[in-house]
């Protein structure tokens, strides 16, 4: 059995996932930004197996390398990690907000956040190899303007998380390859569309499907061998934009997301 670090495991789709998993047998290490529903979630995790609660705001980079620090200390045996939380489109008409480091909120979150995680972990997943990480994307994916990848220019909410989720894709194809043959496999998915969470209400958007519509995909991908460098509809594997393939958009992505986290 494994042992799976899930963000934005509160609510929705994390927190449903967080239990499946756990009454499967594997030991969850439920991530939420506040600190008294982390709580409560880890007590009802406990009482059907075994369950640990990690607090962190994604929208702090220094919480998230603190995050990964306190994982890694805690937990050396970590072998999956589930980049799940995320910031949705924004209740209509909102305007563009910003992270505590002054990033593009959506950005921040949906996009950095899990880079920072994912590449302070690496040595803890590398070493309990074979290992997993499963990046919780979206099928809608816009492309991320590289000279302006904070939006600063005719912001949009819909857009902002449709880049990050774009960034998000292209930066799992780009980590696989730099992963092959190490054992550890990275994945995308699209786990269903407007899922009855408080993101989709928050947009004003009458859910189309259940949580549990969306787990069957993340579930696959953390505990099951499903290959590298995919993108997934659910279960079925699919195909991202065609320019989160490019290679000159990977790498020019990957030189403007160094020059970011150098801010």
């Amino acid at each position: 059995m494994s042992t799976i670090l899930i963000t934005g495991a509160t609510s929705g789709l994390g927190r449903h996932v967080a239990f499946e998993l756990v009454r499967s047998g594997h030991s969850v290490l439920a991530h939420g930004r506040d600190a008294g529903r982390v709580e409560r979630l880890a007590e009802e995790l406990r009482a059907e197996g075994e369950a640990e609660g990690f607090v962190a705001d994604l929208a702090s980079l220094d919480q998230v390398r603190q995050l990964a620090a306190h994982v890694a200390g805690e937990h050396p045996e970590l072998d999956v990690l589930i980049n799940n939380a995320g910031v949705g489109f924004g209740s209509p008409g909102s305007g563009r907000e910003l992270s505590a480091d002054g990033h593009e909120m959506r950005l921040a979150v949906n996009y950095l956040a899990p880079v920072v995680l994912t590449r302070a972990l690496l040595p803890v997943l590398r070493a309990n190899a074979p290992a997993r990480i499963v990046n919780v994307g979206s099928a809608g994916q816009e492309p991320l303007d590289l000279d302006d990848p904070e939006l600063t220019r005719g912001y949009d909410g819909t857009a902002a998380y449709r880049r990050s989720k774009f960034a998000l894709a292209a930066h799992t194809f780009t980590l696989a390859e730099e992963l092959a043959g190490t054992g550890v496999a990275v994945n995308v998915l699209h786990p269903a569309t407007f899922m009855d969470t408080g993101m989709v209400r928050e947009g004003g958007i009458t859910p189309w499907n259940t949580v549990a519509d969306g787990a069957p995909g993340v579930l696959a991908l953390a505990t099951r061998d499903m290959g590298s460098g995919g993108y997934f509809d659910g279960t079925s594997r699919a195909r991202a934009h065609e320019e989160t393939y490019d290679a000159s958009v990977q790498r020019r992505l990957t030189a403007v997301t160094d020059q970011l986290l150098k801010l």
